[in-house]
């Protein structure tokens, strides 16, 4: 059995206690960064073996996690923070364990886009998750393709590119587009602003940003 295992995006009380139970069982853990993780493990006194499962080695090591699985192994994946496969490793190994028989649990849990779209005022009822945009190639592509999308918006972004990013969608969505910044969710310095595009360009301009960031635009509506 593969288990997914959402883990906490800043506040350890996050945790479930089924995601603590499942991780008691397993056989072992794969993780994106085991010294991130062991701190997790070490709070909620688990003590199980950690292999490093992330976008530089997956494709290398999938063939055999499989076969790991359909001989009996129950594994866990988590990820530093948030939900497996939500911008994060897994579905390279959802996939190879669905084609190869492999039973597959999916916990709920943290999701860092979730609490920064219902605090955003924004509408919730219809929304696309669209996570980090390309860098470079495929950015204007993508920047077009939304112009005229009429659902809310959510990206995820670093600190570095935060106000590059909402000039951006200043240029293509309007400056008057309402959006919000969601950072440090969770934390005890979280932050959730709500305002113009214009305005958050402004705002985060004049001010060192750190964290990791959830941004929430309007979709057009005119």
């Amino acid at each position: 059995m593969l288990y997914l295992v959402p883990t906490p995006i800043g506040n350890l009380k996050d945790f479930t206690f089924r995601a603590i139970e499942v991780l008691q069982s397993v056989d072992f853990i794969l993780c994106e960064d085991t010294r991130t993780s062991s701190k997790l493990l070490q709070h909620y006194k688990i003590h199980k073996p950690l292999t490093p499962y992330h976008q530089h080695n997956e494709h290398k090591v999938l063939d055999h996690l499989v076969q790991q699985l359909q001989a009996g192994k129950n594994i866990a994946l988590i990820t530093d923070a948030g939900t497996p496969g939500i911008s994060d490793p897994a579905f390279l190994l959802v996939r190879a364990c669905k084609a190869a028989g492999v039973s597959i649990t999916s916990l709920p849990g943290a999701t860092a886009f979730v609490p920064a779209l219902v605090n955003s005022g924004l509408p919730a009822t219809r929304f696309i998750f669209e996570g980090f945009i390309p860098l470079k190639k495929g950015r204007k592509t993508l920047m077009e393709s939304l112009a005229n999308e009429e659902r809310t918006m959510i990206f995820y972004e670093s600190p570095m590119r935060l106000v590059k990013t909402l000039e951006l969608f200043a240029t293509h969505f309007g400056a008057e587009r309402k959006a919000s910044v969601s950072r440090e969710l969770t934390k005890i310095y979280e932050e959730n602003i709500t305002d113009t595009l214009s305005n958050l360009v402004k705002y985060f301009s004049e001010k060192q940003v750190k964290g990791e960031i959830v941004i929430v635009v309007e979709g057009k509506n005119d």
